[in-house]
Parts: structure tokens; sequence; C-alpha cells
């Protein structure tokens, strides 16, 4: 029996490692040739102090004050020469991943499907090399053939299996776009990843989902994990778009309200001459049970305007959600973070 690791490196780069029962992180990692920072590997220096983010675990009573105090401890802040495992974990690792000698990974990808959601995004489908290890709601970077550049997009599909989808907002003139239709079944792209910091934390309290456009994509692997899971904490999610037509994958969200009764959602159109029933943007659908009176994860994707609007909405509301998660993200690029 083996517990997978998730080390979340400082710059967005994720690797996977397997520890084994009653194995130290730092073991583990230097065995499959990760350097974690370490000095000692005695719990003296605190140089191999990270955090635990998700799962449980024992640090053993071997390391000292100095190194790792209580209060860090209480926070989750761990030793990585003292920690052992006691489940799957995901372990926040403040440095670069180049300073421990690691990197993304790279896996080869064929196009199966490619879906068209009117002229507002498609779908597109692969079948990998290898299953994908990845946090729901994390990215690759793919390859555009032909043209020597990357453009960055998340899981759509749940992680570890080797089909995995994407959802893409269709750019009139965009690099992507533009090889999507022309792509055929079968043709080939390489994708290196998985990259960022947002993704599905350990489910503690209500959770509110914010999408924006294509921004749903994450979402719809979080809420395959969720179901999986039968997730019984409430899970709300609003998303928002600018035209009736942008709103798409409606059928899916409706199957994963009727596998979890935990979850619902609601959408919103901004065009003022929507024939939604609900017009506006989605700081103006957020209900107030959503935001438990600041006991619940927040986790945004959508673009920056739509970011920066939510934020400047808690803050004049005067709610501080127990965390916030956002990624925010343009045709070229995408930007994760936290926010108090």
């Amino acid at each position: 029996m083996t517990y997978s690791i998730a080390l979340n490196f400082e710059d967005g780069v994720t690797r996977f490692i397997d520890c084994k029962v009653g194995e130290k992180v730092l073991d583990a990692a230097f065995r499959q040739r990760i350097n974690l920072p370490m000095d000692c590997s005695d719990g003296v220096c605190g140089t191999c102090k990270c955090r635990c983010e998700t799962g449980t675990y024992d640090l053993g009573d071997e390391y000292i004050e100095d190194a790792l105090s209580e209060d860090e401890a209480q926070q989750r802040h761990v030793l990585t020469c003292q920690m052992v495992p006691e489940s799957d974990c995901v372990i926040a690792v403040p440095v670069p991943s180049s300073t421990c000698k690691t990197g993304t990974s790279q896996f080869a990808a064929s196009v199966t499907r490619i879906t068209r959601h009117a002229d507002a995004a498609l779908e597109i489908s692969f079948e990998l090399d290898q299953p994908p290890v990845f946090l729901p709601g994390q990215y690759v970077n793919i390859d555009v053939p032909g043209s020597g550049q990357t453009r960055s997009y998340s899981f759509s599909s749940r992680p570890g299996e080797k089909h995995a989808s994407f959802l893409i907002k269709h750019v009139p003139g965009g690099l992507m776009s533009g090889w999507l239709e022309r792509a055929r079944e079968s043709e080939k792209v390489a994708m290196t990843g998985p990259l960022g910091s947002f993704y599905l934390r350990e489910v503690t309290r209500p959770l509110l989902l914010l999408a924006g456009g294509t921004g749903l994509a994450p979402f719809l692997s979080m809420l395959e994990v969720l179901a999986e899971r039968h997730e019984t904490q409430k899970v709300s999610l609003i998303y928002g778009v600018t035209r009736d037509q942008d709103l798409v994958m409606i059928e899916a969200l409706e199957a994963f309200a009727a596998r979890m009764p935990s979850f619902s959602f609601v959408t919103c159109v901004a065009d003022p001459q929507t024939r939604h029933p609900r017009q506006g943007y989605v700081t103006q659908h957020m209900a107030a049970q959503m935001l438990n009176e600041g006991n619940v994860d927040v986790y945004l994707c959508g673009p920056p305007p739509m970011v920066d609007a939510v934020r400047q909405y808690f803050r004049e509301q005067g709610v501080a959600p127990a965390s916030f998660h956002y990624e925010k993200f343009t045709p070229n690029a995408i930007v994760t973070g936290d926010a108090a």
C-alpha cells in the first residue's frame, strides 16, 4: 500500500510521489529524485518546513521547538523529514520546483472528439498515453501543433483517467481556436503539467463556486470528485456569462444536481437584452445563505474583471470568506491565487 502525495511548488508546478506506509515524505521524495529542501534531516533545523493542505499524518515527537513551534504545527506546518503520511496528502512547498531539481511532466495526447457549442466554446476530448495525475481544478499547457506555442487550459474531466477533456472559449482568429477548426481525430499534441494553485482543498465547510464563461471547466472536474465522494457539505455554483448562447454544459450541471443532493446551481446572463430569467452579474445573484456568514470556502474562475468585481463585492459587503481561491484567465494565460 502507498499514499499519493502531491507536492505543490511555489512556481505552480505540481509533482506527485508515492509514499510507502511508515515512510517519511522527505525520504520518499529523495527516492523519486525530488530534492526537497533539507539540511539536517533530524527535525532540528527547520529547513524542510512545508504546509500540509489536505490529508492526515503523524509528525512524531523527535523534532525540536526551534524547528517547528506548537503554533506552526497547529496551522498544519510540517517538517517533511519527520512527516509520515496516514492518507493521501497535498503539501505546499515554499520554493520553486527548479530548486528541487524537478519540473513538470509531459505526456502525449490524441484528439478523440471535438464538440462545438454554438459560437461560444468548444469541448475537446483527448486520449492520453498515461492517466494524468492532477488535482481537480488544475491546468496544463497544451502545444498548438505547428505554432511552437502553448495555451493553458483547465481539465474539465476528473483525475486519473486516460481520457481528458477541456472546455475552450472560441476566439475568432485565436491560435488554439484556429487549430481546432482544422484538427482531425487521432491528431497528436503534447501537454505539460499539471500546474496551478487553484484546486479543490479538503472540504470542511460549505462551498461557493463562481464561474465565468469557460471558467466553468475546473468546476466540472471538482464536481466529478465531489459527486464520487458523495459530498454532504452544501455546494452552490453561480455560473455567469455575457450572452445567452454562452451558457453551455447545463445538462452536465443538471446531472450533477441529480447525483449530489447537496449541490445546487443558478445561472445568469449579463446582456441587458437577455431572455434568460436572471439578468446581471454573479454578484447580483449571490444569496446570503450561500455566503453562510463567512463560514464558506469560495472558489472563483473567470476573466480578470470578474475576479476584481467579486473581490470588491466582498469588501463592500464586509464579508471575509474562510478561504478564497481564484483563477483568472485571458485568451493566452492563467493566473491563480488566494485572497483573504
